[in-house]
């Protein structure tokens, strides 16, 4: 007799999806309140790695000019240049933290992956203006702004705010 299959066998030997595959190695569900950092250790990291990735892109321009000098006065050497980027760059991955840690209980797993992705991806731009022909000198100091900006900001984010383990209870 053939084996007739049925919607609940057909789903329960079903192969997981990539999506679901990663949703269950990031351990994504659906949204929790409560395992979020606290909103004061929240603006305070926000403002350290916003403060910070600014005090370590002005400190490798300085160290980038010096070391090669012909990249001094280069147009995104500027401070309100790369200021104008920076801090809304900073501020949303501030705020991608806190979503992803209303939809992960491992968030720092998570969140450290995407710092990953979106830093590779930001490097895409000092790619097309050295394809354009920027100078290899100033767009090497660039590449190392980017890189700074994650090693500052993702840290700050997730020791000074670090996601709650368990969500509190309510309160009576």
């Amino acid at each position: 007799m053939p084996h007739s299959s049925s919607p609940a066998n057909d789903q329960a030997t079903a192969r997981p999806t990539p999506v679901q595959r990663a949703g269950g190695r990031f351990g994504l569900e659906r949204p929790r309140r409560g395992r979020q950092p606290g909103p004061g250790r929240f603006l305070v990291a926000a403002v350290v790695a916003i403060l910070g990735s600014l005090a370590a892109c002005a400190a490798i321009v300085a160290a980038g000019t010096a070391i090669f000098p012909a990249t001094a006065g280069y147009e995104h050497f500027r401070f309100l240049d790369y200021a104008k980027l920076t801090v809304p760059g900073v501020a949303l991955a501030s705020l991608a933290w806190l979503a992803v840690t209303l939809y992960t209980p491992r968030a720092r797993l998570l969140f450290g992956w995407l710092t990953v992705v979106v830093t590779v991806g930001g490097l895409a731009p000092d790619l097309w203006i050295l394809y354009r022909g920027a100078p290899p000198a100033a767009v090497l100091i660039l590449v190392v702004m980017h890189l700074a900006l994650a090693a500052v900001t993702y840290p700050a984010l997730v020791l000074i705010a670090p996601q709650r383990l368990e969500p509190r209870a309510p309160r009576s």
